[in-house]
Formats: C-alpha cells, structure tokens, sequence
C-alpha cells in the first residue's frame, strides 16, 4: 500500500502528475487528509490508515504466482506446457483506474467524487446496508495522463475493519458492469461496444505491442514531414506537434494491425483457400498452418507473423483469431463463400504444406495474372450495380451491413496493401469498416453476385501497384466504396451510435474522398496519410448533425435488463448514502480473543 500511495503522490513515471489530491475516500480519511497537500509524508500516512486492519488482524490476503512450465509429452513425444503455481504473492491492495476519453473534457472534483463512491458501493466494497464491516480507500487524481485523459486512482485495502476479507470474485466483470452503469448514472458517454446489437469490441493491444508501435509510427512520422519540407523539419517541430503527428500514425503502424489489414485483403480477393494461402506469401508473410491432431491434410487455423528484417530478429505469430474475430479459419470459410468440395481441400493442404515446409508454391494461380485494361470499368460498373441493391438493404438490418462492412474494408485493405508504403488514408478506411463488422456471434456469407463484385474489385485493386491505367474507371469504384461507406454510417446513426458514425462519415468524406480526388487528377499511386476531420451526416429520412465534442448525442439506446438492475442499485445506494449518518472517528480495531482448547479428561469424550 505504500509503495502505491507514494507512486500516485509523486512525479509518475514521464512527469505526468499534476497536483496530486484526494477527491474521496472513506469517511475518516477524508476528515482529516481531505485539505492535506498530497506529498510523500501524506502518502505514507494514508498508506498505514488503509493498511491498519491488516496490521491489527493480522490477516493475509495472497494470490497465485503461475508460470510456464513443461506439464507432460503429446503422444508424438513432444513437450507441452501449461501454467503451473510456483507460490503465492500478497494481494491485499485492489488498484483501478476511472478514466474518460481526451475529448470528452474534464470532471470537477465533486463529480469524480460521486463516481467513485459510487463505484466502491457497487463493487461492495463498502459496509453493504450494514451487514459486514467496510473497506478503507482512497481515490487519487493528478491531472490528465499522457494521452489527455482525465481519471483517478482508487486505493482499496481487502482486510475489512473486522479483519475479514472482502471478495475479488469475477471483480474485473463487476467493474466494467459498473462503470457501464455509471455512464449512465452521471450523463457520461456510453461505451458504444456494449450498447444492445452494437458490433463486438476489437481486441486491446499489450504495452509491448504499444511500444514497438509507437517507435515505427515516430520513425514514419519523421520520415515523412522531413520529405515533404526538407531535411531537419521535424526538429523544428514543437514537442506538441511531434506528438501529435505520432500518435495520428501509431495505430495504423501496430504489428497487429499491419498483419490484419494484409489477412483482410488477401482473403477477400481470393476465390478459394489455396488461392488465400499464395496471396498471403506473396505479400511477404510467414505462414504457419496448425493441423488438426495426428493429420497433416485437415488445417484446424493459421498464424502469420511478419517477416525478420535481420538475423537477430525472430517471427512474432499472430494466429487468424487474435488478429481479428473474423479472420480465424473457420470464420473465413464461411464468410468467403469459398468452394468446399474434396478437389480444393486438397489443393488447399497443398499450399498450406508448402507454406508450412518453407517451399515454393503448389500450384501458381490467377495471383500472378495482370488483370487486363478493360477489366477496370467492367468490375466499375459491376460494383455500381451491386451498390445500388446493396443501399436498399433496411437500415435495421444490422447484420447484413456488418457484412457489407466486412467486404468493403477487405477491398480497402487490398488497395492500402498494393499501393501505399505505409498506412495512410485507404489502411484508416479499412481499419474503421473492420471496426463495425466485428460481431460476437456468427454470420452468413454475403449473396454471391454482391459477394463476387466485391471479390474482383479486391483482385483488381490488389495489382493496383503494376496497373497505372484506367483512372476513370478507378475513380468510379472509389466514387462507390464511398457512398457504401456513408450508408454503413447511416446504420450506425440509426443504432445510436454516434461516434461510430462520426468515424465512419469522416472516412467516406475525408479519406477516401481525397483519394478519389487524387485518382481523377491522375496523380501517383502511392499515397501520404490524411489528418481526420469531423464531418456531417445526413442519413435517409433525417438529418443528423454528428457530435464534435462527444456531448450532444442521439437519444440513447435501450438498456439490457442486466445493466438496467446495475443502475437502480447505484441509485438506491445513493438514497441510502444520503441518509447514513456519517462519522469522522475510524471504527475501533478490536481484535478478537484468541480461541482456546480445554486439554482432553479421561472422563469426558468417546475413551471415558
């Protein structure tokens, strides 16, 4: 607990932390540390306040240390590993943190105060209506973080004031069921991702992944701006606007991301797996099929990793459902509509052998093939067709648009991939429609004539880098992949999900319509990222304006029965906190007797 308090009381890690203050606590700490300046020797005091119970009861609360150890051999002979516990390690300190997002602005003290009171009643934390006795806390703010984000800190001792634990069970579940609840307790913006019938959530990224993501995006950043305005131009940049141009390029630049936006492409403009399998070499990756047990002609999935760039670097996978929920295997069969019949199975463990033993492709196929001239304004105007019938599908119609979404981001992923050095304007495009076509449960395969106009628009962007020609007829497709783009915002508007829409307008207007520009003014292929810029939105039958601070929105969706139970007890909670009558003396820590046994008598018990 020390350790911590110090921790939130000083500097931070980079300098980040601004006045450091209390902002709630319980009902002792905060009588007498409430106007105290939050330093060292604060910290420390607070810190044996919170730890008192622990100390007096002497109870401890621990947790299991786990690591990777050999667990047995397969029946091949091969070693296999789980997680073993080695030993425990303390657990007495429960630490979170309440964050919002950089553009929704900042809290006042008494709010975050609210909350996080709040968040300790739920979380049951507190005495519950006087049936056990309470915790000790403490919540911390220091300014905003790195990233411009306003939160606080919540210190909670586990040893209750009678020297009983209090429970951790399913504790990360409860605390997002909370914080779900209190957005709409305290008028915050709602997690789009847990709205009913929004798409599932993308996946997060480890602070590795962060890291690594980060120094590529700065390299690309300065790369960039010192060709554009000449050698030394990004020294004279402000440390604002090098941050800036940074973290504009730092997602785009995740390992994960490059690896899923070359998958995405590579698959939608394939016709069968085997086809899937060359593409995917050919773009230079590492692929590693894993076959089901005790056979090497059934492929259960996949990974990809990256190719190492020098002898001292070894491949990162990335098996197909970690990139993506959708780019797993089994998923990518039935999306694609790719044939399943004996003749391609065994082609496909063909190309999936050869990949895996490192050796030339089975059987080269039309990934090699330069599409002809004419074929540009044929496959314009197929996908002109499809796109009208395709903007006919009823906006309540949430799952058809997430295949829409799925194909169209895969026909932008092909093009980013084929002409742009690094990420820029298509690979955004691309990752935001992959965004709202993420869903927890599965889907049906596009219809086959809209399913195969997307497919040959992906095969014939995907040679974009060698065609150069037929700009009018590129021009026409982008013109299309735009207005399928904006009807796909019209249905997040339509489900209340405003900043999805925001995005999603801002990429049919913005990127993509730079591009379009660019294509009709027949310049380059290769294409520098654009800034983002909030935009708009006029959907069918209404006009929206989108919010630009994340404040005015849509009236809100319809609350799951779950979350609805959520907030009626933070609300009955705040009922009963009002009329609690509150103390500023600690509870007193009384230890309970020692337990002693009378020594055993010959004439008492079963031997008398």
């Amino acid at each position: 607990m020390a350790g911590l308090m110090v921790y939130l009381a000083g500097p931070g890690r980079h300098n980040e932390h601004d006045e450091p203050h209390l902002v709630a606590g319980d009902d002792a700490l905060m009588t007498w540390y409430r106007d105290v300046e939050l330093d060292r020797g604060a910290a420390l005091a607070i810190a044996r306040h919170l730890d008192r119970p622990r100390k007096v009861f002497g109870t401890e609360v621990t947790t299991g240390v786990y690591e990777k150890k050999q667990t047995g051999r397969d029946a091949d002979g091969n070693p296999t590993y789980g997680r073993v516990r080695t030993g425990t390690k303390p657990a007495h300190v429960w630490h979170c943190s309440l964050s919002l997002r950089a553009d929704e602005g900042q809290l006042s003290d008494e709010q975050w105060g609210q909350i996080t009171t709040d968040f300790v009643r739920a979380m049951e934390f507190d005495d519950n209506q006087g049936t056990k006795a309470p915790c000790r806390w403490v919540a911390v703010r220091h300014g905003l973080s790195g990233d411009g984000n306003d939160h606080v800190h919540l210190a909670v001792s586990l040893v209750r004031d009678d020297g009983t634990k209090a429970s951790t069970h399913k504790d990360f579940y409860r605390a997002q069921q909370v914080a779900r609840a209190l957005e709409v307790v305290h008028g915050l913006e709602r997690l789009e991702s847990s709205v009913a019938g929004a798409p599932g959530a993308t996946r997060g990224f480890t602070p590795a992944e962060q890291r690594k993501a980060e120094e590529r995006a700065a390299w690309v950043a300065r790369t960039t701006i010192e060709k554009r305005d000449g050698a030394g131009a990004w020294d004279q940049l402000t440390p604002d606007q090098r941050r800036a141009e940074v973290a504009r390029r730092w997602r785009l630049n995740l390992p994960r991301e490059v690896l899923a936006r070359k998958v995405r492409g590579c698959a939608t403009a394939a016709a069968d797996e085997a086809e899937f399998v060359r593409r995917l070499r050919k773009t230079g990756l590492l692929v590693r099929p894993r076959f089901a047990e005790g056979t090497e002609d059934v492929i259960a999935g996949y990974s990809v990793a990256e190719r190492p760039t020098s002898r001292a670097e070894r491949p990162v996978w990335y098996g197909g459902n970690r990139l993506a929920r959708d780019l797993g295997l089994t998923r990518l069969r039935e999306h694609t509509g790719w044939p399943d019949d004996p003749m391609t199975a065994s082609a496909a463990a063909a190309e999936w052998n050869a990949a895996y033993r490192n050796r030339r492709i089975a059987s080269p196929g039309r990934e090699n093939v330069e599409p002809a001239p004419e074929a540009t304004a044929r496959f314009a105007q197929q996908l002109a067709s499809v796109s009208q019938e395709l903007r006919r599908i009823p906006l309540q119609d949430h799952a058809a648009w997430a295949r829409t979404a799925r194909e169209l981001s895969g026909v932008l992923a092909a093009w980013s991939v084929s002409t742009e050095a690094t990420p820029g304007p298509l690979a955004h495009a691309s990752h935001m429609l992959a965004r709202s076509a993420q869903t927890y449960r599965r889907q049906e395969p596009m219809p086959g004539r809209a399913r195969r106009a997307l497919a040959g628009t992906a095969l014939l962007v995907s040679a974009g880098a060698k065609l150069g020609r037929g700009p009018i007829g590129q021009a026409a497709m982008m013109r299309e992949l735009m207005m399928l783009t904006a009807a796909i915002a019209a249905v997040a508007i339509e489900a209340r999900r405003s900043q999805q829409a925001a995005q999603l307008r801002v990429v049919a207007e913005t990127n993509l319509a730079r591009v379009h520009a660019r294509i009709e003014a027949g310049e380059a292929a290769r294409l520098a990222p654009q800034p983002a810029a909030t935009a708009t939105m006029t959907g069918e039958g209404a006009t929206t304006t989108l919010p630009q601070d994340g404040r005015t929105r849509p009236a809100e969706p319809p609350l799951d029965p779950e979350l609805q139970a959520m907030i009626e007890r933070l609300r009955a909670g705040q009922s009963a906190a009002t009329d609690a009558t509150r103390t500023p003396v600690p509870a007193p820590l009384e230890k309970a007797p020692d337990r002693t046994t009378s020594p055993h008598k010959a004439d008492r018990g079963m031997g008398r």
